[in-house]
């Protein structure tokens, strides 16, 4: 097979898998054989769950398409309308359910206080995260750019900021979970969602200045852990304001 050249053209953000020093978001390959474009696109740095729309010499085409000759790929992300070719897309515009790996603890703890499913395990293996998120059509979250590159692997976010409010917010734009509509419905330490608990069954749980100042409880349906609107649920309302605030700018 004649060698051949493939010219990439990234947009949006995706730039940011590439190396610094590469200029407009522009990516020559040469090869000797025929890939497919996700290789292509791989090898170059980009995470397939990043990419939602692929144009090979303007027409659209999915992960499997084989590139044989001299080609230009345009790569876009989500949330990049490209008229005429929505029903191309290749990654799901909302999802509420999702998988983060061991190095986000802050940031699951801001997405269950805002109502949203994440399955979490700090000692998770690589393998055990892609099979929660492959099984259960969740997204993972990660900062590993290897891992959102697994194959068995549809959905996924590699964050961008090292900062778990930045975090949360880059999630809730880039899946549009729905999720500021049930904050403190969800236990923050097992996800499991929380139910409302009368007073007397769940006293031997209480401390005793709570048995005598608060009279509203909820319990985790899951792990048990009891909930109150004590001093801990104002830090955790401040946090919300701060996600509804950098959110709306």
């Amino acid at each position: 097979m004649n060698p051949f050249t493939v010219c990439l053209h990234v947009h949006g953000d995706l730039d940011f898998f590439l190396p610094s020093r590469t200029p407009s978001g522009r990516v020559e390959r040469h090869l000797s054989e025929k890939t497919s474009v996700k290789d292509v696109i791989e090898s170059s740095g980009i995470p397939h769950p990043e990419v939602d729309l692929i144009l090979v010499d303007g027409n659209a085409v999915d992960f499997g398409y084989t590139v044989t000759a001299d080609a230009k790929i345009e790569i876009y992300p989500p949330g990049i309308q490209s008229s005429g070719f929505r029903k191309k897309r290749l990654q799901a515009p909302t999802i509420t359910e999702f998988v983060a790996d061991g190095h986000l603890g802050k940031l699951v703890r801001d997405l269950r206080l805002l109502g949203i499913d994440v399955a979490y395990d700090a000692a998770a293996e690589d393998r055990q995260l892609v099979e929660i998120a492959s099984r259960n059509n969740r997204a993972l979250l990660t900062r590993d750019r290897r891992l959102l590159m697994h194959a068995a692997l549809k959905h996924g976010y590699f964050l961008r900021s090292q900062n778990p409010l930045e975090q949360t917010i880059e999630v809730l734009r880039r899946f549009n979970p729905g999720s500021m509509s049930s904050p403190f419905s969800r236990c923050l330490r097992c996800n499991a969602l929380l139910e409302s608990a009368e007073k007397e069954k769940v006293i031997g749980q209480l401390e005793p200045l709570t048995k005598i100042y608060y009279e509203e409880f909820r319990r985790c349906t899951g792990c048990g852990q009891v909930y109150w609107s004590g001093s801990h649920f104002t830090k955790l309302q401040k946090r919300l304001e701060q996600i509804r605030v950098k959110l709306g700018s």
